[in-house]
């Protein structure tokens, strides 16, 4: 069975190769016989019939640093009639952009698989349906006031401060126990954004790791611990945190087996969630997970290939 699959992306130029899932995902895509476009989201047009319309570019990739992939023209597709399958794959932040694009791929749900259904993106932003399983989480608070902050930590101590709708480790910030830097802090998150923030106790755990757990239709793929760099208490990738072969303790199998029947139900085919200590679930990443390349190369499996069976099979049903 050869699938037309279009990838929402950032440009693919831009692609680390070396650990980017998305690539991953076009590779193993490729070697299934698939044919493989990559679009951006900027490009999606809704026309006056309804149909969704995307400028697409043929593309094929190879793991060659410096020459990863070779493009076509640029071709008008009607993403309901000419593809079978998208990957909805661009980078956070999610805001009213990404919100509008889930809106419009929704109308073609009928004729084309999105992975992951862009509803269900849309209504779980990583650290907001994280807060549907607290009883796996740590305290958590999500406010925009200093004074609630303060009425927290006087019970928890040190504490960090995200941004709700942020990633890959950006902008994440911990304030110590006196709270000395918490006005000043809270200033530029109320300026920066409009939403309310996370606010969870400072795990000392997390210097042992932050588990990235990959499940696939709602079943473990594979897990990595993400170790964070020299003078960073981060453990993201991306922010110089390195990556260990790991087990999954008795809790964090606990944790997947009480939200997998659910991600699945939802249609979330490829899911990472964040677990620190062994124990404390922290996010539930769907919009455009990561970590599949690290898994497979650490423990000699093909996440890649579980996502892709998945996909195939969805299209069959």
């Amino acid at each position: 069975m050869s699938l037309r699959v279009a990838v929402q992306m950032d440009p693919i130029e831009s692609v680390n190769i070396k650990g980017d899932s998305s690539f991953a995902l076009m590779e193993a895509a490729q070697a299934r016989g698939h044919q493989i476009f990559e679009y951006h989201v900027e490009s999606l047009t809704l026309d006056a019939d309804d149909r969704l319309y995307a400028e697409c570019y043929p593309v094929t990739v190879q793991r060659v640093e410096g020459d990863h992939f070779t493009k076509g023209e640029a071709q008008r597709l009607d993403l309901g009639k000419d593809i079978d399958v998208i990957l909805m794959r661009q980078d956070p932040p999610f805001h009213m952009g990404y919100i509008t694009a889930t809106h419009m791929l929704e109308r073609i749900a009928d004729e084309t698989l999105v992975v992951n259904d862009p509803v269900s993106v849309r209504n779980s932003p990583e650290k907001v349906m994280v807060l549907n399983y607290r009883e796996f989480m740590p305290p958590t608070l999500v406010t925009r006031s200093v004074d609630e902050v303060r009425r927290f930590m006087s019970e928890h101590g040190a504490v960090v401060v995200k941004p709700i709708h942020g990633n890959g480790g950006k902008a994440i910030f911990r304030v110590p126990a006196d709270g000395d830097n918490l006005s000043a802090l809270f200033e530029v998150f109320n300026q920066t954004w409009p939403e309310p923030h996370m606010v969870q106790p400072f795990l000392p755990e997390v210097a042992e790791g932050d588990k990235r757990i990959v499940l696939v239709d709602g079943e473990v793929a594979g897990a990595i611990n993400r170790k964070p760099g020299e003078g960073e208490f981060r453990s993201n990738l991306a922010m110089g945190g390195s990556a260990e072969k790991t087990e999954l303790t008795a809790r964090e199998q606990e944790i997947c087996a009480a939200m997998g029947p659910e991600l699945k139900r939802l249609g979330l085919t490829f899911v990472g969630i964040d677990v620190i200590g062994g124990k404390y679930l922290t996010e539930i990443n769907v919009t455009s997970p990561t970590g599949i390349v690290a898994i497979s190369n650490f423990d000699d499996s093909d996440v890649a290939g579980m996502i892709w069976d998945a996909i195939e099979g969805r299209v069959l049903s």
